[in-house]
């Protein structure tokens, strides 16, 4: 199982890549496997403004319906159109094309609530 030191983890298993003022966000490895075989993502509208902890779309396995929640508060820039068709690739490459969203942070001092790598291995028990 995958735990990247350069990002940043949610206790519901979110991931965060700031890059400046915006970030990436995606679910982590530990998430996407013990979710399963993804077969679709639902994510809000670009625009959306959402605040830290709130709900921004849901990810359907074949057995079960997990919402994702924002690590962060921030307006939506963009999701990624490759899930609509292969969303599979959060279970292949979750930290990398399988990203859900890109934001601009509203309040970049809410990343320090969040667990660095060590943190998060500790919280999953690895």
């Amino acid at each position: 199982m995958k735990i990247l030191e350069n990002l940043k983890y949610a206790k519901n298993h979110e991931w965060i890549k700031v890059e400046g003022n915006e970030a990436l966000i995606g679910i982590s490895d530990f998430a996407q496997h013990e979710l399963g075989d993804i077969v679709f993502v639902d994510v809000p509208s670009v625009g959306e403004t959402l605040d830290k902890n709130e709900a921004f779309g849901s990810i359907e396995a074949v057995k079960t319906v997990s919402d994702v929640y924002m690590p962060v508060g921030g307006e939506v820039l963009a999701f990624n159109e490759a899930l609509e068709g292969e969303p599979a690739l959060i279970n292949s490459d979750p930290y990398g094309e399988g990203w859900i969203v890109r934001i601009k942070m509203t309040s970049p001092a809410e990343l320090n609530d969040l667990m660095d790598a060590t943190a998060y291995k500790a919280e999953i028990g690895l």
